[in-house]
């Protein structure tokens, strides 16, 4: 029968392309399959965050899959020329349509890359202050010190200015003290050290950071110091409040006055 000979004339012109084609998509896949596994053990060894990890393996398993099935496709004899067309047209369209998006998944990955900031620090950027809950790969989670939960852009994010008070082990901590013009400079220094001395949270036995007493200012209504001293990252707000607290309480005992701006006024009567 004719019918029963097309089919024959199909099976031996296309069967072998159709067995090959088959036979490629299925090692592709494996191997495809194996190389995401491989990518996924060589970022887990270079510690990059498991939210890039899952990410990365996903986006480029699916692009090389996507290839595989289109060369599959040719060698069986399938025409896909038309399909990788509308294709790219379709991705160059939800590109333009999202852009913002892509430049926030972009700045995701340069974070969780590069690591300028990781879950757990203290940061400041954009204009928010807070400890960072977790990185995402459009937004990172910040949660301020009055308990505010805040989405920022990644974007916006990788792109400006970061202040990471948690990248070092110990931050020095400066701090002013204004004395009237009357009081004595010496005792004045004497009484700062003794408070410095009386605090374990300060650091006193590194060379390189030695707390420092030193007259900066001779201001309109004062005698300004600038104390500066260091300690590690988690005490610095201990250590700030104390000093503030503590100088002000030694000062009153030693009788040394904080002066506040003040203005004499002379009146002269005219003859």
């Amino acid at each position: 029968m004719e019918w029963l000979d097309k089919i024959e004339s199909m099976a031996i012109t296309y069967g072998p392309k159709l067995i090959t084609a088959l036979l490629v998509l299925w090692i592709g896949w494996k191997l495809i399959g194996f190389a995401t596994k491989m990518l996924d053990k060589a970022l887990e060894k270079s510690q990059t965050e498991i939210t890039l990890r899952k990410f990365l393996g996903s986006l480029i398993g699916s692009i090389l899959k996507v290839m595989l099935v289109i060369s599959v496709a040719s060698m069986a004899g399938i025409q896909t020329t038309s399909f990788i067309a509308v294709l790219g047209a379709a991705g160059l369209a939800v590109g333009l349509a999202l852009q913002g998006s892509l430049s926030n998944f972009a700045g995701g990955v340069l974070i969780l890359l590069f690591k300028p900031f990781k879950a757990g620090d203290f940061i400041e950027a954009q204009g928010i202050a807070g400890v960072v809950k977790d990185i995402q790969i459009f937004t990172t989670r910040i949660v301020t010190g009055d308990n505010k939960m805040i989405f920022i852009p990644n974007g916006p994010l990788a792109n400006g200015n970061i202040t990471n008070y948690s990248a070092q082990t110990h931050r020095r901590v400066d701090l002013l003290f204004g004395i009237g013009y009357g009081d004595s400079i010496d005792k004045a220094r004497e009484t700062i050290n003794k408070v410095i001395a009386a605090n374990d949270k300060i650091i006193k036995d590194d060379e390189t950071r030695q707390p420092l007493v030193v007259i900066s200012a001779l201001a309109d209504s004062s005698v300004n110091f600038t104390v500066r001293v260091w300690t590690t990252t988690e005490n610095y707000w201990a250590v700030y409040f104390a000093m503030q607290e503590n100088v002000k309480k030694a000062f009153d005992a030693d009788g040394i006055s904080i002066p506040f701006p003040q203005r004499d006024v002379h009146l002269h009567q005219a003859s």
